[in-house]
């Protein structure tokens, strides 16, 4: 009798979903992001390398799609088809850089706004910031990074999914009813794998996995603390996958086989409906939209290529077809100039169109690693057929114009940065083939690698490698540069960013980058004159890039002490960019070299002020504000504002210095010692060693500045060394030794 009780109140929870759906959803409904999260590394799907309970939990509460494809491996295309319902050619985004969405392309916050819904976005990477269009729509769209400066190798480009929970919560607290849409994007598994020491049971990347995992869990204990869950329809998926060298492809962005494309999804119903159901049918991102749709009763979106999946989650009913499913990859046409890639995945068959077409039968090898084009000619010509009648009339959209910032955060990301020069109207077929070239892209990668690790000599040895038989690469160019820049070697790095200025003259990132190693160099007139070049370059181009051009005219003059000058270029600067308070800070140097303290910090303070909520600030800010206070009497307040500088641009030796300093003059030499330390690990260069001799010597510990010399001697040379230990200090009004 229990038994049949049970079964009845089942079956009514089930008639009383359908009932309610018709009428339209009136609780949350939140979609979960999990970024570069394989679908085949979940246990929900049968992998036993991980455990993730709050995933199973969901699943098990839920129906799990056992077979979802993202239409792109990389994270802003695939989002933003999924908030629009429309395939990468049609919203304009076909690559993470130098792509927004389309004008006037309706997305779904806008169209669940229209119905009643509060709706927030919270995601947890540089790549989804506001800019590029993603946030439209959205009542309260949160994308702050931690701040970060321009020179530091791996940028504070991602926050925590724990702290993008925390905004996600406070926003739900705030709402008066619980008719909100929630989009929250968490990016724990994208490399690098840093998985925190309680995972270290797993492999980084399943380590991740499991990160990802437990905020899922702490999303859902929140949600029914606060008795949400069970109203909530809550949909779980992953933008693409990630290659684990399954293809030769560590990473993701250039292939279109299954370790990338297909995506976990997962669907919890309100009140738990067809709880732990599985469904075999195919489906894409692109159906999200139009099921959402369907069930807060919105009329379907015109011209929609999507389909509503909502019989199909809450009867089962397979009615939909067989419309094929549509993927590119454009990443290594627009990066390295090698051929763009499409798919079409049917039930059965996968077809890739390439220089070197291939064809694979998904039932019998999953793992996709015999092409049978050559056995079943026929389908291959049919699926052609119908991947060029989709993709007739879509052009290969020109990239726009990147900043210098969005390059440096989305090279950190491990991607890069500028773009390969094809004329849009090339035959993809004309170009290599990138199975011919994945080494080096992995090359690359591993390059990346080793510069985030501050193994600059690898790093730079295998960019050169690269380009000894790819000599037109221009990312690879501004990368080495930018590497044997951090390494020191300044002349090198010169080189290196003019051959990009030959390759490119319109390339403004190249002419600023070459300005900013004359002006290390002490060469300031060389440096003024390619600044002024990048400035007549970008006139009229992308704000922060030019205004980088403005900055370098900026520490020309202040090293000159042309203040008139100085201020000049500063209100240029923030012209271009209005976000930039450079001359707040001009004017603080000038105080500040003026003996001026008090209102030097108070400049300062303003322009810490001004830059809250960005994820970019000013390099030096934080030295110059610390040696402010110490020179005020105000010590600890000194030490927290060098703290906060050797954090955010890892490189600055002043900073180190300043903070041993501090130590040793306060009575606490192992901490001094630990600051030396820090500083030559965080700078492992001829000028990192220079300024760690000097401290020793500043110290009174000669000993130990002769062992450290007799080091640097042997790695770098003696006359490195000394050149470094001459220019270690700024040349700004008011450059001063650091002092105890």
């Amino acid at each position: 009798m229990a038994v049949a009780g049970a079964l009845l109140l089942a079956g009514a929870a089930a008639l009383w979903w359908r009932g309610s759906a018709a009428q339209s959803a009136v609780g949350p409904i939140i979609f979960v992001s999990i970024d570069t999260l394989r679908a085949d590394h979940l246990p929900v799907y049968g992998y036993r390398g991980v455990q993730t309970p709050a995933i199973d939990a969901l699943a098990a509460d839920g129906v799990v799609f056992e077979r979802a494809y993202a239409h792109s491996p990389q994270t802003l295309p695939s989002h933003a088809s999924i908030l629009s319902g429309r395939l990468p050619f049609e919203t304009g985004v076909r690559d993470n850089v130098g792509f927004v969405v389309a004008p006037g392309l309706a997305l779904l916050p806008e169209l669940l706004r229209a119905r009643g819904y509060s709706t927030g976005g919270v995601v947890s990477s540089y790549v989804l910031r506001s800019e590029t269009g993603i946030a439209r729509g959205f009542d309260f769209f949160d994308g702050k990074m931690p701040e970060s400066a321009p020179d530091r190798p791996i940028g504070q480009i991602e926050r925590t999914g724990e702290r993008s929970l925390a905004v996600a919560e406070q926003w739900m607290q705030s709402l008066a009813s619980t008719r909100f849409f929630l989009f929250f994007h968490i990016y724990e598994p994208h490399k690098p794998y840093a998985p925190p020491p309680r995972f270290a049971g797993f492999t980084p990347y399943d380590g991740e996995i499991a990160w990802s995992d437990e905020i899922v869990g702490q999303l859902v204990a929140w949600l029914k603390t606060r008795n949400m869950y069970d109203a909530s329809t809550i949909v779980l998926f992953s933008d693409h996958g990630e290659g684990l060298g399954d293809h030769g492809e560590q990473e993701h962005g250039l292939f279109l086989y299954s370790e990338t494309i297909r995506v976990p999804l997962v669907v919890k119903l309100p009140h738990q409906a067809r709880s732990g159901g599985r469904i075999q049918t195919p489906v894409q991102h692109i159906d999200l939209l139009p099921t959402v749709l369907d069930w807060v009763g919105a009329p379907a979106l015109a011209g929609a290529r999507g389909r509503s999946l909502r019989g199909l989650i809450e009867d089962g009913r397979d009615d939909l077809g067989e419309p094929g499913f549509y993927a590119e990859a454009l990443y290594g046409r627009y990066h390295y100039g090698w051929s763009e890639l499409y798919a079409l995945t049917e039930r059965r068959f996968r077809f890739i169109r390439a220089p070197r077409a291939e064809l694979y039968d998904l039932d019998r090898d999953p793992g996709e690693r015999q092409s049978i084009i050559t056995d079943r000619p026929q389908a291959a010509v049919a699926m052609r057929g119908a991947l060029d009648r989709m993709l007739s009339g879509a052009a290969i959209d020109k990239p726009g114009v990147v900043s210098r910032e969005a390059l440096e955060r989305l090279q950190a990301l491990g991607y890069v940065g500028t773009q390969a020069e094809v004329a849009q109207d090339t035959p993809g077929e004309s170009l290599p083939d990138p199975k011919d070239k994945v080494a080096v892209i992995e090359t690359h990668r591993q390059a990346a690698e080793f510069a985030s690790r501050r193994e600059y000599d690898k790093a730079i040895d295998l960019f050169r490698a690269i380009l000894r038989d790819n000599p037109d690469m221009k990312d690879v160019w501004l990368q080495l540069g930018v590497e044997l820049m951090r390494a020191g070697r300044l002349q090198e790095s010169l080189d290196a960013f003019k051959r990009l200025v030959a390759l490119d003259p319109r390339d403004g990132n190249g002419l600023v980058s070459a300005a900013s190693v004359l002006f290390r160099m002490g060469r300031l007139e060389d440096a003024a004159v390619h600044a002024r070049t990048a400035v007549e370059v970008m006139r009229g181009g992308d704000a922060r890039r030019l205004a980088a051009a403005y900055e370098v005219l900026v520490r020309v003059a202040l090293a000159r002490r042309d203040f008139d000058g100085a201020r000049r270029d500063a209100a240029l600067a923030q012209q271009a960019d209005p976000s930039l308070p450079l001359p707040t800070y001009v004017e603080a140097l000038i105080l500040h070299g003026e003996g001026r303290y008090s209102e030097a910090l108070q400049l300062f303070q303003a322009t810490i002020k001004r830059l809250e909520g960005q994820s970019i600030t000013i390099q030096d800010l934080y030295y110059y504000t610390g040696d402010t206070l110490g020179r005020l009497g105000e010590g600890t307040r000194a030490e927290a504002a060098f703290r906060i500088e050797t954090r955010l641009s890892p490189a600055n030796t002043k900073a180190h210095a300043a903070l041993a300093m501090i130590y040793r003059a306060g009575g606490r030499p192992a901490e001094a010692e630990e600051a030396i330390r820090v500083m030559l690990q965080d700078v492992p260069t001829s000028e990192g060693y220079a300024m760690a001799i000097r401290l020793w010597a500043i110290f009174g510990e000669p000993a130990r500045a002769a062992a450290l010399r007799i080091e640097a001697v042997a790695r770098f040379g003696e006359a490195s060394i000394g050149r470094d230990e001459r220019r270690l200090l700024p040349t700004g009004p008011g450059a001063q030794a650091p002092r105890s």
